[in-house]
Parts: C-alpha cells; structure tokens; sequence
C-alpha cells in the first residue's frame, strides 16, 4: 500500500506537467518495465488520463518503490530539472534514484581480473558461512520459499546486484528501512550471499556483516578486527581483502540500534584500518567513506535514525522495506490454514482492526494471528472477540501456548522484566550480561524458548531477541500490570532502568522513544478485568490492583490544563478501545466538552463510538471522515454512533470534508430529532452523498433550539431540498437567526420561491450565500424582499455569486430604504468601478445604515476610489471598508482625502494586497496624522519597503492617535527600522503592530465582515 504523503506529491508532480508534457511523460513510463497489475491495465485509460487521474492509476497498480524510481527516472530522462529535484527532495527523502531498465552492464570498477588459486576455496567457505546466517534469518512457520516473492520485489531495486544498472564511477550507497519486523536484515543477508555467489561474480567478492546490535557491546579495536572477529580463518588473508575494497560488500544491520551520544558518529574520522578506535568512530568512518572508500555499502535501519543517517552517508538509495502487503498476508493465511474459508474468516478479521492489519506486514504478526485464530476455530470458539483488540489477541496467544494452571508466574515475571529493561534501553537484542544485569537466568526463559516467543541466535547462543517488537512491547506492559513478588523488593541489588506509569505515559518519553507508545496501548487493554482472570488462570499471576487508578491519574493530567488536540483525543480513544472497559470510559472522558476528529479508518470510527457516547457532558463536536469508513455494507458498529450528551448538552455539531453513508446519516438525523437534542449550532460542509444536505434539512424542520445552520458544499438544488429548506424557514418554531448556503445552485424560479419565504421568517438577520450560482437575476429577488418593511436581515454576504454592475443598482436602492441592513459583502463579484459608484449612491443617502462593506477582489481601480471617497467625506454611515485585492495603489492618496476629513467615520480599512508603492506612505502618513477615528489598518501583502515603512513609522512616532492596530510586512533586520519601532511602541503604547502580514492567501471576508 503506498503512502498518503506518496499519493499527494505524486498527484501534485503529475499536475505542473502541461499537456505535451503529460504525454511525453506517458510515453517513457511506458517503456519502462511494468509492474504485473499495471500491464494488465488497458493502456487507453492511461493516454486518456490526465495528472490526477494517471496518479491515481499509478498508485492503485504499482507498488511504492518502483513509483518513486519510475517518476524520477521519467522526469530525469525528459530534463524537467526542477521537478526532478522536488521528486527527489518528497519521493526518495533526498536519496539517489536508480535507473529502471538501462540496456547497460558492469560493476562500480571495471573487474576482470579471475579468483587467484586458493580464493576458490575460501570463497566457497564462505558462501557456506553466509548460508547459515541466511537460514538463521527465516522467520517463524516458514516452510518453504514463501518469503523469495516478497525478497525479489526488494532485491530487484538494489543496484550492485542488478545487471542492467549502468555503471557508476562512485560506489553505492543503499539504504533498507521500514518498521521493525518487515524483512530488513534478511533482506540484507540474501544479499550477501548473492553478492558473493561463485555462479554470478567470475571474480572473489566479499561481504562482511556488521550487526550494530552486537558491536554496541564491543570496546576499542582496529577495522581489520572489527570484520575478522566472525572470520578467523581470514585473519592472514585481511590486508589481501581490504586492499580490493570495491570487491566488499559491508552490510551495517540496525543502525538504529547503535547506542551512541549525538555526533560521535561524525567525530575523530579515520582512514586507517590498523589503528585501534571506538566501534562507533568506526562505523562512521565506512559510511562517510573515510574508511575504504571504494566498498559497496548496504545499510538497514528503522525510520527513526533516518535523519541522522543523513549527515553520514553520501548519495544513498533509500529503498523502504514493506514487508507482506496485503496479497501477501492473503496468501500467507491460505497457505497457513488450508482451508480457504477459515483463512478468509481470519484474514477478515484482522483486516477490521486497523492498527493489528499494519502490524501483520511483518511475518511474525501474521504467524502469531494465524496460530491464535487456527487454534480458537479448532476448538469450535468464535475469534472475532479475539480479533477487537491487538491486546485481546496477543494475551490469547500467550495463553494458547501453555496449558491452564501452569504455575509460571516466576517465568513470566522474568520475560516481561526482560522486555521491559531492554525496551527502556532501546534494545532488541539481549546478551548473557543483560539476562544478569536484571537477574534473570537462561532457565527461567526456557518456557518461552521452546515455544518461539524468546528466540535464541543459532550461531551466537548467548544472544536473544523477542519474536517480534509488537510482542516485546506487550510483554513490556505486562510487567506493570503484573503484581511484584515480595523477592522482589530488594531487587538482590540488581539495577532495573526503567520508568514507572507516569513516566511511560509522558510526552517527553515518548518522543526519546517511541517504542514506548504502544506499551501505553497494551496497559490499558490488560487493566481489563477479564482478560486479568484468563492471565490468572493460565500462570497463576495476580494483577496490581492500583494499575487502573495509576492510568486515571496519568489521563486526567493530559486535559486538566488544556484541550486535547487532534492528536492527543486519538490516543486517549484508542487506549480506551483497548482497554474495552466501559467504567473506565466513562471516567476518562466524562470532563470532556469540545472535540475534533477526523475519522480516517473503520478502527478510529470504532475507537470513537466506544468511548465519546459516555461524554454527558459535551458540547461541541467536530467531525471529519475519510473514504471508505462508512461502507454500506459494513454496518456493524455505526448503529453506535451516538453522544449520550445529545440528551442536554450538545450545541453545536459540525460534520465536514467527510464521506458518510446513507445509513450513518440516518443514525445523524435519528438523534438530531429527538427532543432530548437541543443543537443550537450546526455546520454541514462539503459532505457526500449530495441527498446527505436534503435529509439534515428535513431533520432540522421545527428543531426550535437551531439558531445557526451552515450548508456548504457543490450541490444540485433539486426542487426537494429547496422546498424542504423552505419549509425549515417557514415553519412557526423555526428560530434560526443565521444561515449560510455555499456552493448551491438554483434557478430563477427556486430563488423566487427562496426569497417569498424570507418575507415571512422574522428570526433570519444573517444570511450568507457564498460561492452560489444567484446571478444578477436572483439577486435582484432577493433585494425586493429586504425592500419589504418587515424583512429582518442585519447582514447579508453574496460574495463568489457571479454579480455584475448591474446588479449594484438595484441593491443601491435596497440601502436607501433597509433599515436594518448593517454589514455587506459583495467580494469576489467583478462589480467594478460603475458598481461602486451604484452603492456609494445609496450610501450617500442619511437613511443608509450600512456600517460595513467588503469589496475584496471586485476589480475596483482609481475611479472607484474617487466615489468611495467622496461617500465617506460625506459623514456616511460606513465605518468599516474592505478593499482587499483591487488594484487601487493610484487611487490611495484620493482614499487618504477622505482619512483627512474629520466626517470620515472610517474605523477599520483594509488594503490587504492592493499593489500599495513606498510612494503612497506619504500620504498615508498625512492622513494618519489628522485622523481621529481610524483603528485598524492592514497594509499585508505590500511592497511598501524599507523606505515607505521607514516614512509610516516616523509619522506614528510623533503623536499618539487613534490607531491601535497596524498590519504589514516590516524589515526588522534594518537597524534603523528597528530603531523606530521601538520609538512607536514607546509613544504609543496601546498599538500592536504586526510585523509578519505578508501571508500568501487573502484574509477571509468572513474576519473582517461579522
């Protein structure tokens, strides 16, 4: 599956091209090799396609890494150099490309030269050698050559043991990363042995394994001992090795591992091989090619040592292990339980919870499912339970493999110590000194063992590692909930490093280790007390009875000052789904009064409804759903979707950018009509299906407590919609006082009937149709209504309704004769400069009771000016004006006139944009200077320069005026603007400027209108 961050900068690449472009581009990929799925698509959709559409394609037929090749390739072979760059810099973490397909061969060095007599036999020790590591790399329940599938879909992207990769005159940097457990050390080791395989190399090739698990543990030694410490045999041969370095192949296993402080990779570089230093100086040296400059490198790392990564290595190819992708868990299940059905039911199953199906593209995780599920459907037991939580399962797994009343509550003791010590410490590997350090013998881990949830290294027996870091890390929150033995008190003078609750649960520790997240996972779903009792029974433990009150305390601190954000109110969800205890629940999230999520899986869909129905005490929600969480055949869970605070607390529900089925939005609209709802706010916006609009307004009909109601988004007026919108407003218990349409369309006659029904609503005062397809047509309906005596409307916005000047005429005389109207906005309309002069009529009129008017992007120029000027001089009743992104600069000093006059009522003006010169500040400045009233000024997006601000700031340093707030873009850098502003802020003292108003997006209208 690729990435979201993949899909989006694919899709943004693909649109910059132009159409000749896109073709080209079309062309090239097309005579790279295809990937299986891609082939089989009919080419047509592919020349019919345009950027987004070809993205799309791209990303549903081809795996990540051969996209991100492909594109730079492609982009690299048709010279677009700056795109190339960006594809680089997003698509391949600023790594180096390969070349798909290139017809020519050859090594980084030009090597004819045959083994010497003797190396055959060495070489052929070796191969055997690499053999064993290989076989020790195999994961649990392999059986066959069901791993070379997903092994050659990586392996083909490696350069030096691809034969069509053209030559290179710097050797190859690569680099394996991916989460733990996906097949990046055995990726590694094929490798190897491929590397040095008689039948593919005429010539002797090396490869040395560095596992920086093992060499953490090492002391001071030479280069040439560092590799020879597995290979005594060469130890006479070493300098003939070194001495062909573009002969080597070094494989650096689990950089991330490498326990070493800040930089000390970076330090004391050395080139030579002989001289005694630190492990890690070492290690530094090979990758920043100090050290044998010309060996092929092959590094695997996990994503976190990424960054540091890249300050060592030069050039690298970043290629991303995904392990099993979901054909390949399909086919894993097939071929672990025979029996398709039993395999689909399973596959399934793990594919409902979101988090446990990403787990499983490590083998490891689906051999664990696999096993645990097998086993349940053996016995006749429904697994889905087990499948609800990754706690759930893993617990049924550890159970499932040892007999009820065990008695092996020491032996468990010590294994979930082990995890918990070496997870603190960031460790996967463990050796005899560590099973010591924490006083755990070999014989308390046999249990485990035998069963291959410990593994043992069959070449360095003094080594241990977990089956998988998913499994260590619940082991991990084992060990706290788990009640201490009285022995243990003491500790018999053993150190144990590692963090209590709170410490596990904090934000500092967990951006030091990030391990340490899913621990917290797995604590809450074992402070369940049924899970507790099947622990119990299996091993004799005891849980702590203070683990749950622990967890309380830690939650409750996390919204005791604060909301949660996004982020936080996730996790908080997902902790408390896994803890699957309802009173827990309830505690946790019972101080809860506003949330914001965004849905964007059916396991976050599920996190929420088991926890937010408990929130009694809500009142704001906000809702986002990403595609695919709501299907309608998938209905299991959306009958929960509900907020028990809907009984009496719940004001204001706000569901945007999101995909709903017709189900859930009946299950919405169910509780939106009980009179147990007392909405009073509710903002729908931009949501799927379109009828989703109809069936909310049929649900807000008589819905007395809803004052304001939001209804955004591209939708067909069907003549159903507008006439239930109707009866919303004419209903006698309707008491909605604002309303905003966005994106509609209608036709003349539907806006007729729309304005008929404002005469008789006397509760509407805002009304906003933005973005609406209303026309001058339908606007001039809209103004004989609010010409009517009764009409209510306080502030009305048409801004994007596709109005002209014509349409300005019409509403002059509606200004005139309102007396209500106090707020207009007609942005983004090209009224122009007659349009202007239209509305500055009416504003001339003493009945006018207009006090704010944006004309943001209404392509108003010097002569509109002239008309506003002359209004506001006036003593009109105007007192806030927004003339955003009109090109008036020549028109500023007649716009300053009117600043000068003591009958401006100007409060607030906004010239955010408006093409203002260093020229115009003087006459900005004069103005200043005699006006009385004016409070805000936005001059962002401005060049005004350092001379035009230098001329503002010796004018407001003089005198302290009415201006208390002054946007636009200053150069502090400049000594004596600085100097001045300082000057300003002492002489007045309650103006705020801000110095950083040069955002690349217009304020919205909505800021300065309401």
């Amino acid at each position: 599956m690729t990435s979201p961050q993949l899909e989006w900068t694919l899709q943004t690449l693909l649109e910059q091209l132009n159409e000749d472009e896109l073709k080209s581009f079309k062309s090239l990929l097309r005579a790279l090799p295809l990937e299986d799925v891609l082939q089989k698509t009919p080419w047509s959709e592919v020349e019919e396609a345009d950027g987004k559409k070809l993205a799309e394609i791209l990303i549903n037929t081809s795996s990540e890494n051969w996209i991100r090749n492909a594109t730079v390739t492609v982009l690299e072979e048709m010279n677009l150099t700056e795109l190339c760059k960006v594809a680089k810099s997003e698509m391949l973490e600023a790594g180096q490309v390969q070349e798909i397909d290139s017809p020519q061969l050859g090594d980084a060095e030009d090597d004819s030269e045959l083994a010497k007599p003797g190396e055959k036999e060495g070489r052929r020790n070796s191969v055997e050698k690499q053999s064993l590591v290989w076989k020790n790399t195999f994961w649990q329940g392999d059986t066959d050559s069901f791993h070379d599938d997903v092994i050659r879909r990586n392996q083909r992207f490696i350069p030096f043991l691809n034969p069509r990769t053209p030559r290179k005159l710097t050797p190859y940097t690569v680099v394996l990363h991916g989460p733990a457990g996906v097949g990046k050390t055995t990726l590694a080791k094929k490798c190897m042995l491929d590397w040095t395989d008689c039948n593919l190399s005429p010539t002797a090739r090396y490869a040395f394994y560095l596992s920086c698990k093992e060499l953490s543990h090492m002391g001071p030694c030479s280069f040439a001992e560092l590799i020879s410490k597995d290979w005594p045999e060469w130890q006479d041969d070493i300098p003939h090795i070194l001495a062909q370095a573009q002969r080597i192949l070094f494989v650096v296993d689990g950089l991330d591992e490498l326990k070493v402080p800040p930089g000390a990779l970076i330090q004391d570089l050395c080139g030579d091989w002989e001289q005694q230093k630190p492990v890690p100086v070492l290690l530094g040296s090979l990758l920043k090619r100090k050290m044998l400059p010309k060996a092929a490198l092959l590094v695997t790392t996990r994503p976190r040592a990424l960054r540091d990564l890249q300050l060592l290595v030069q050039q690298p190819i970043y290629i991303r292990v995904e392990g099993f992708l979901e054909e390949d868990r399909r086919a894993y299940f097939l071929r672990h339980f025979g029996d398709e059905d039993q395999a689909m039911r399973a596959f399934e199953l793990m594919r409902s919870n979101a988090a446990l199906f990403q787990l499983g593209s490590a083998p490891a995780v689906c051999w664990i499912v696999c096993t645990t599920l097998k086993l349940q459907m053996e016995k006749g037991e429904d697994p889905a339970p087990t499948c609800l939580t990754s706690t759930g399962l893993f617990l049924r797994f550890l159970c499932s493999q040892f007999p009820q009343g065990a008695q092996l509550r020491g032996a468990l003791r010590a294994l979930s110590l082990l995890a918990a010590q070496s997870l603190w410490a960031q460790m996967s590997v463990l050796h005899g000194e560590d099973l010591e350090r924490v006083g755990v013998q070999e014989s308390d881990l046999r249990p485990f063992l035998d069963r291959d949830i410990l593994r043992q290294d069959r070449v360095s027996k003094g080594c241990y590692s977990f089956i998988h870091l998913s499994f260590q890390q619940f082991l991990t929150a084992l060990f706290y909930v788990l009640e201490e033995e009285e022995e243990e008190e003491d500790r018999d003078g053993h150190a144990w490093d590692i963090g209590d609750v709170q410490k596990l649960l904090s934000e500092e520790e967990r951006l030091k280790n990030p391990d340490l997240i899913q621990v917290g996972h797995f604590l809450f779903g074992l402070a369940n007390e049924k899970r507790a009792k099947e622990l119990e029974a299996t091993f004799g433990c005891q849980m702590s009875p203070e683990i749950k009150q622990g967890l309380l305390r830690c939650k409750a601190n996390l919204h005791a000052n604060k909301p949660l954000s996004m982020t936080e109110l996730k996790e908080v969800l997902c902790c408390l789904y896994e803890s699957q205890e309802e009173e827990l629940a309830k505690v946790v999230v019972a101080p809860f009064k506003e949330i914001s999520i965004n849905l964007t899986n059916t396991s976050e869909m599920m996190h929420c409804s088991f926890s937010l129905k408990h929130c009694r005490d809500l009142e704001k929600v906000s809702l986002q759903v990403a595609k695919g969480v709501f299907l309608e055949n998938y209905v299991d869970f959306e009958p929960d979707i509900e907020f028990e605070s809907s009984k009496s607390n719940l004001k204001f529900l706000e569901v945007k950018q999101s995909f709903l089925s017709d189900s859930s939005v009946r299950i919405l609209c169910d509780h939106i009509t009980r009179s147990t709802c007392h909405l009073q706010k509710v903002e729908i916006k931009n949501v799927t299906p379109d009828t989703a609009y109809r069936d909310f307004c049929l649900a807000f009909i008589g819905k007395k407590t809803l004052t304001h109601l939001t209804l955004e988004g591209h939708v067909e007026w069907e003549r159903t919609m507008l006439l239930l919108l109707c009866d919303l407003l004419r209903n006698h218990k309707c008491n909605l006082q604002y309303l905003r349409l966005g994106g509609h369309c209608a036709t003349s006659e539907q806006w007729a009937d729309f304005s008929y029904v404002l005469k008789a609503n006397q509760s509407l005062n805002h009304l906003h149709l933005s973005a609406s397809v209303l026309l001058d047509e339908g606007a001039k309906l809209l103004y004989k209504t609010m010409t009517h005596p009764n009409h209510f409307l306080q502030m009305l916005s048409l801004e994007n309704c596709r109005l002209t000047e014509a349409s300005c005429k019409d509403l002059a005389a509606v200004l005139v004769v309102s007396q209500q109207l106090t707020h207009l906005c007609l942005a983004k309309n090209p009224i122009g400069d007659t349009g202007v002069k239209f509305l500055c009529e009416g504003l001339s009129y003493p009945e006018c009771k207009l006090q704010a008017l944006v004309l943001q992007q209404c392509s108003i120029t010097k002569r509109g000016c002239r008309y506003l000027s002359e209004a506001l001089q006036e003593a009109c009743s105007l007192t806030n004006l927004d003339l955003s992104l009109n090109q008036i600069a020549r028109g500023m000093w007649i716009l300053c006139q009117a600043l000068e006059n003591p009958n401006c009522n100007l409060k607030h003006l906004r010239l955010w944009s408006c093409s203002l010169m260093p020229f115009y500040c003087q006459h900005l400045g004069s103005a200043l200077i005699s006006n009385q009233k004016l409070e805000t000024l936005d001059l962002g997006q401005n060049h005004l320069w350092k001379s035009g601000i230098i001329k503002l700031f010796r004018v407001l340093r003089q005198r302290t005026g009415s201006l208390k707030t002054l946007r636009l873009k200053t150069y502090e850098t400049n000594s004596e603007i600085k100097k001045l502003l300082e000057e300003v802020k002492e002489k007045n003292p309650k103006l705020t400027i801000d110095c950083n108003a040069s955002g690349a997006t217009a304020p919205a209208c909505c800021d300065f209108f309401c």
